[in-house]
């Protein structure tokens, strides 16, 4: 099984170790064609501006859109949660150009600016009863995003307690003064929603790859999900029963 990393900037190479590491072979994807050549994706994390502007300039949100449609698993950590979310909120001016496909709003650098990036303990009961190891994983939180809203669909994987005096976010455009800041309460730092998986710290930044192998047990399942399907659709010609006739590349080529 071969994994897509998004390579336009941030954190792709360490995505790619942390496969090696679990024996899954990672190659960076620049262009919307290198996508036909991977069943699934991870969106690592970086700049999600940067990261826009760049995959604007090559031409890659529609073919990235036609990939989260088609159905493939698609992994978002920090920039990606960002990228894969429906709704975004705190952008800078003018705002970004998102993927989509996850029926949730995210907060752009809901927790503060690059020097209030922090780490944390975050219970993982899912995870934890599907990987094993500890209850909790340990999120590295770098000018990271949260998820505010969630659709009906999306699950919620974990929480992290924010307390009430905490600025919760802060720009040189954008300014939420201490008194308007959210009460004490849990927000939403990880989801999943059929093929999508989205959180928002950096698991590639740890040696804990479970993360990694719940993607890939994702990733996985939809194969083998694809292949009984098409291996169980039969057409009759005549008196010969054959396969159904070849399928068109998932995705268009952009050049």
């Amino acid at each position: 099984m071969t994994v897509g990393v998004l390579a336009l900037q941030g954190s792709f190479n360490e995505h790619i170790a942390a496969l090696r590491r679990l024996g899954v072979q990672g190659i960076e994807i620049r262009k919307a064609e290198q996508l036909l050549t991977v069943s699934s994706l991870i969106i690592p994390g970086g700049e999600s501006t940067t990261m826009a502007k760049l995959a604007e300039y090559h031409n890659l949100f529609p073919a990235l859109r036609e990939f989260v449609k088609t159905g493939k698993p698609v992994w978002g950590t920090c920039a990606g949660l960002i990228f894969l979310a429906d709704r975004a909120v705190g952008q800078k001016e003018g705002g970004q150009e998102l993927v989509g496909g996850l029926d949730c709003t995210v907060h752009r650098n809901f927790f503060g600016s690059q020097i209030q990036s922090f780490e944390a303990d975050i219970s993982v009961p899912l995870l934890t009863s599907k990987e094993g190891g500890p209850e909790t994983y340990r999120g590295v939180f770098i000018r990271a995003p949260a998820v505010l809203d969630v659709g009906p669909d999306v699950e919620v994987l974990a929480h992290y307690p924010v307390p009430s005096n905490k600025v919760l976010y802060s720009s040189s455009t954008v300014q939420i003064q201490e008194e308007d800041a959210l009460p004490e309460t849990n927000v939403i730092v990880a989801v999943k929603q059929r093929n999508l998986l989205a959180t928002a710290f950096h698991p590639e930044l740890t040696a804990d790859t479970r993360w990694h192998s719940y993607f890939m047990k994702m990733a996985k399942e939809v194969e083998e999900g694809a292949s009984s399907s098409s291996s169980g659709t039969m057409v009759s010609v005549g008196e010969t029963s054959v396969g159904t006739a070849q399928a068109k590349p998932d995705i268009p080529i952009y050049q």
